[in-house]
């Protein structure tokens, strides 16, 4: 296994668990689609089509990561594996989108929650430099803004290059 700086590691993981809850909340999933496996994505995906087709919207408020600890790391098969524990606090509750009022959750003060939080790297993986270029037109790509080419919509494919979040679950 490559060199791994484990505090660099960390923050991006506080930072793309932030995001996705952020996309979660504003109906932006395909801006964080680069972050996660397809399988991964599919799952939140349908819990937001879900939401939407109920008239209701998930709403996270003052979300912040209050630690984060490296459980395990070790290459299985073709992957470097890395299995991260996160405490998070927010205030977690779902809106009805007609009246804006609470349904359910709690909006009035902050829960903590911990996660489980899986993320996969191939061994093969390329460098990934400081310029990203889009695979389609060469562009130069923005992956931490929304991992979209700006001029074609192709999506980065993270994966080729670095951990990609394969599962998210509360534990």
């Amino acid at each position: 296994m490559e060199d791994f700086n484990e505090a660099l590691f960390k923050t991006k993981v506080d930072n793309i668990f932030v995001k996705i809850h952020i996309a979660l909340m504003s109906n932006t999933l395909d801006e964080v689609k680069h972050f996660m496996s397809d399988n991964l994505y599919s799952e939140l995906s349908n819990y937001l089509n879900q939401l939407l087709k109920e008239g209701k919207q998930q709403m996270y408020d003052e979300i912040n990561v209050k630690n984060t600890y490296i459980k395990r790391r070790e290459v299985v098969a073709d992957k470097e594996v890395v299995e991260v524990h996160l405490i998070a606090r927010y205030m977690d509750y779902i809106i009805d989108t007609a009246s804006g009022k609470t349904i359910a959750g709690i909006d009035t003060r902050r829960v903590e929650k911990s996660y489980n939080l899986v993320f996969e790297k191939k061994v093969s993986a390329k460098k990934l430099g400081l310029v990203r270029k889009c695979a389609n037109c060469g562009a130069s790509m923005n992956i931490n803004a929304t991992g979209k080419c700006q001029f074609c919509g192709s999506t980065f494919e993270l994966s080729n290059y670095d951990y990609i979040l394969v599962s998210m679950e509360k534990s």
